[in-house]
């Protein structure tokens, strides 16, 4: 008998805030079991993980937030309000708010770079991560040192790092990067009609390496426990070549998918073979 997964409905999703320091984080709940925190990355906000969600609230309670910035959180307006340090702890305000000491972490994007560098400054925290199209830190800084291809893909990066990159953006641009049907496009233009786009801006300026790169010497713990990481192989942001050597800063298992036929939205493009891969794989790891 095949079961079949009811269709996700935004009206069975509990909207709830959690705070950092003032600053309020919006985060959208279902589900009961064990926490999962869904973090998006740019351009996005919660709803990029309703495929995920809708397959895992069976079994766990999945969150996803709206980073700071973004839709329903608050947009702080410094530079340095994005630190990477307040990204880190806006996740673990979420945490709190649920009443848990910890959970599994997944990200994307710039949510999967505040997922790597949230179980390395608060391993206690997490207790598995999940990763889809971010190569780990040291991965992502190397080809940005070495690699051509990767410093040609990051000029976008360097056009949003100048003061006034902000101005250049609307609504209807960013959400047709994400969206592909009329119904979704409308949600994302509705979020994104209430973010601050100098906030998105400010996650390149504060966090993204600026120009002449180099190799990462900062001494980074490795990660302790078990990595799944996804990676669409036609992603034109982050080359595939920064996954290379990943097995090397785990200490852990660690799983890698790639992805032939996907690009940086993975989990948008190969939506059940990630959502059913993340079941599998959390499953196995009780």
């Amino acid at each position: 008998m095949c079961v079949v997964t009811p269709a996700f409905s935004a009206d069975d999703v509990e909207h709830k805030y959690a705070e950092n320091n003032s600053v309020k984080i919006h985060y959208a709940a279902m589900g009961e079991g064990p926490l999962v925190v869904f973090i998006h990355g740019f351009p996005d906000f919660w709803y990029t993980w309703r495929h995920q969600m809708n397959g895992l609230k069976d079994d766990f309670r999945v969150v996803a937030l709206d980073t700071r910035g973004y839709n329903k959180s608050d947009k702080p307006e410094k530079q340095e309000d994005y630190d990477m340090s307040l990204l880190i702890q806006d996740v673990a305000a979420v945490i709190k708010a649920e009443g848990e000491e910890k959970a599994i972490i997944v990200g994307h994007d710039w949510g999967g770079a505040i997922a790597w560098q949230f179980v390395m400054a608060m391993p206690k925290m997490a207790s598995k991560l999940i990763i889809v199209n971010l190569p780990h830190p040291k991965g992502f800084t190397r080809e940005l040192a070495n690699n051509s291809e990767q410093q040609a893909n990051s000029q976008y990066a360097r056009r949003f790092q100048k003061p006034d990159s902000h101005k250049g953006l609307n609504p209807l641009l960013l959400a047709a990067f994400v969206a592909k049907d009329k119904e979704t496009l409308a949600k994302y233009v509705e979020a994104f009609e209430n973010s601050s786009f100098d906030g998105m801006m400010n996650y390149y300026r504060q966090n993204y390496p600026r120009e002449p790169y180099k190799e990462s010497d900062a001494k980074i713990p490795n990660i302790s426990i078990p990595v799944l990481q996804f990676h669409g192989l036609k992603d034109t942001a982050l080359h595939h070549h920064g996954l290379n050597n990943t097995w090397e800063w785990i200490d852990s298992d660690y799983t890698l998918v790639t992805i032939p036929n996907a690009g940086h939205w993975a989990h948008h493009e190969a939506a059940d073979l990630v959502t059913n891969t993340m079941k599998w794989w959390l499953k196995a790891r009780p």
